[in-house]
């Protein structure tokens, strides 16, 4: 039913479309993590169009890749990216590896990930759990009303949810994360246009209210994040190395924006060159 559904309700995401390649799948995962849909498909189309494959990518300067992030955030993930995209070339002949561990072992790949795009990328039967399929676990399976800490027994109960047939079974991974992303909501779900409404626990139950700790709401005003990204800021738009003195233009609070500036050095986004200036990685 969960199927169904998706062809008639899905979300047009590019990365979606018949014909997709792992490469372009395995971009998408890694920018999609912690970051809305709507800021990463502009960034994807102009990341592919420039580096359509690992090849490509692992021969680009980590400075070029930091700007073509541009604020997706958690810039981080653009260099283990580029690394990944360095091993696929080296280790595996340019091609995304197909199978779950060989998937883990590229820098900056999670389970989540692999399974992703294993499943997504390589139209493998895999169960793949995120935060939108763990909260429809929690009611549709157990009757809760809002997600459960990630555990092994996630994928469990995802794989035994799925359709026998192989090919409904590969839509049906990306059809509860739908769901979940669309229908079954954190707060307050749309249940009266939930498929599979008749069978979920917690509806059954009365829909009880979450009885657990509140969701803690992360902010980002005034965060070392903000900072570090407005430090970046400047070092992208400078066609040349900055002093210390452009950086302090862009946050006023000189221990936050040392200690961030530190941070940026650490994680290899920044360097600093002989004289004293600062600029973003060859």
């Amino acid at each position: 039913m969960i199927v169904d559904w998706y062809a008639g309700a899905a979300r047009d995401l590019p990365w979606r479309r018949p014909g997709t390649d792992p490469w372009a799948v395995l971009v998408s995962e890694v920018m999609l993590q912690q970051t809305p849909v709507r800021r990463v498909e502009p960034v994807w189309r102009d990341w592919l169009a420039r580096w359509p494959t690992p090849r490509a990518l692992a021969a680009a300067s980590p400075a070029e890749v930091i700007r073509a992030w541009g604020k997706l955030g958690y810039p981080r993930r653009a260099l283990r990216l580029r690394e990944a995209a360095a091993v696929i070339t080296e280790h595996h002949g340019g091609d995304v590896p197909r199978d779950v561990a060989g998937l883990e072992a590229l820098p900056g790949i999670g389970t989540y990930t692999a399974r992703a795009v294993a499943c997504f990328g390589h139209g493998l039967r895999q169960p793949v759990v995120d935060t939108n399929v763990r909260r429809v676990l929690a009611r549709l399976v157990h009757g809760r009303a809002e997600a459960l800490p990630a555990r092994a027994a996630d994928l469990v109960d995802v794989a035994e949810l799925a359709p026998d047939d192989h090919d409904r079974a590969v839509r049906f991974s990306v059809a509860v994360m739908e769901l979940g992303a669309l229908v079954c909501v954190a707060g307050t779900p749309r249940c009266g246009v939930c498929p599979v409404r008749d069978r979920c626990a917690w509806r059954l139950a009365g829909s009880p209210p979450h009885d657990g700790p509140a969701r803690r709401v992360q902010r980002f005003a005034g965060t070392d994040r903000q900072v570090r990204g407005r430090l970046l800021d400047v070092l992208r738009a400078a066609p040349e190395p900055v002093d210390a003195s452009s950086l302090a233009a862009a946050w006023t609070d000189a221990v936050q924006r040392s200690r961030c500036l530190d941070s940026l050095l650490v994680d290899g986004l920044v360097v600093q060159i002989e004289d004293g200036r600062f600029a973003l990685p060859d």
